[in-house]
């Protein structure tokens, strides 16, 4: 299992990180589910507008592939007015992987 981190600041002052968070599930979030080998995501914020995004991905080559066949791209840019600065981006592989007890969102 390969993941992606991508950091990046949401501009507070033009929309809220709830607001972020719902646009993100609404909109981006169906679109990754169809991604080829697209195996999860982990959404983390702070108040002030910091974000940290780990998908999860079957391969390497998958992880690679959806930022080759532009989806990538093509979703920080239809979404750019909530950025504070360009995100950042890095590839993982996942050694392990554990949850104690299923996630809820709050």
């Amino acid at each position: 299992m390969y993941s992606r981190i991508t950091q990046l600041e949401i501009d507070t002052l033009r929309v809220s990180m709830d607001d972020a968070v719902e646009i993100f599930k609404t909109e981006v979030l169906p679109k990754l589910r169809e991604q080829p080998g697209f195996e999860g995501v982990y959404v983390m914020s702070t108040p002030e507008g910091k974000a940290l995004l780990m998908s999860f991905w079957e391969s390497e080559q998958a992880a690679e592939q959806s930022v080759a066949s532009g989806f990538y791209a093509e979703q920080l840019e239809e979404h750019v007015t909530l950025f504070r600065a360009p995100p950042g981006r890095e590839h993982y592989h996942v050694d392990i992987a554990e949850l104690a007890t299923p996630i809820s969102a709050d």
